[in-house]
Order: C-alpha cells, then structure tokens, then sequence
C-alpha cells in the first residue's frame, strides 16, 4: 500500500463529500494512520465524518489563525507519533462582506480581507511550521486552492486568497 505506515494530519473536513473527506478516506485505504484538525462550531461536524472512516480518527482542534492550538497540535503530535510524514492545508473561509456582495471586492474592509488571506492562505505557512520539525524523515505538505483560470461569480475575496494560496 502506497502509504503504509505514514503518518499524516488532514485539515478542512467539513463534509463526507469534500476533497479533505475523500483524501482522508483514500490515505486510511492505502494504510496511512490519520488525525484530524477542526474547531468551532465545525468541529461536530468533523468528529462525525471521522467516525464514518472506514477506521474512526481522533479530531484534534486547530484553529489555523490560533498560535497557541499550533502548539497544542506539535505536543500532540510529537506525543501521539513522534513524527509526522505528511499534511493537508484544506482550509479556506471569508468573512460574508468578502463573498457575492452587490459591489464584489469593493464591498469588503480590510478587517474582513485580512481574515480571509489569513485563514485561505498564510495558514499554510503557520501548518508547515507546525508539523515540519516533526518530519524526521523528510514529508510533504500540500495545499488544496482552486481552479483560478476562469472567475468565479460571487467568489469575490475568497478567490483572490486561494490564488494566493
């Protein structure tokens, strides 16, 4: 199996139909031990898909803009693992003033914008900082962005952080 005995933290499962979901699925299908990240009101929402796994995971929280759940997610890690082979950066949010108002991007302040941008795209680097001494062995972070050839109407500033991304 490809990924026998890795060990990997996935990011952004919300739903059982997002690509976080289906890539969690197909990394445990390919013999990858998982954890997942949530927090907030998604975190019930994340322990129900990690229970339906094909073997239930345990649901660290993570709020990516929280310095301290970075740490509490290392001292996880290094405590549960010991090291960590690979993640997911499957996050993406924007305040509603950033998403499908009557002025597009003009409508969103810099408060809203800034969220976006942290939470879309600068969260990779916080991830990676967190998990990248705990790859021994050499890994892999990736993160998830979208298909940004073509716009996307009402995706205002969120498509502007995922091209970030």
């Amino acid at each position: 199996m490809l990924l026998d005995g890795k060990k990997l933290v996935i990011t952004g499962v919300l739903t059982k139909d997002s690509i976080a979901a289906g890539v969690a699925r197909m990394a445990q299908e390919q013999g990858a031990e998982l954890l997942l990240t949530s927090f907030g009101r998604g975190m019930r929402l994340t322990e129900r898909i990690a229970r339906s796994l094909p073997t239930p995971v345990d649901v660290v929280e993570l709020d990516v803009t929280n310095p301290e759940h970075h740490r509490a997610l290392a001292a996880e890690l290094s405590t549960r693992w010991g090291k960590v082979d690979g993640a997911l950066h499957a996050v993406g949010f924007a305040p509603e003033a950033c998403l499908g108002q009557e002025d597009g991007v003009l409508a969103a302040e810099w408060d809203d914008v800034a969220t976006a941008l942290h939470v879309s795209a600068y969260s990779l680097k916080t991830l990676a900082q967190t998990v990248a001494p705990l790859m021994v062995d050499g890994g892999s972070v990736v993160g998830l962005d979208f298909d940004a050839r073509q716009a996307w109407p009402a995706y205002d500033w969120m498509g502007v952080a995922k091209a970030a991304l």
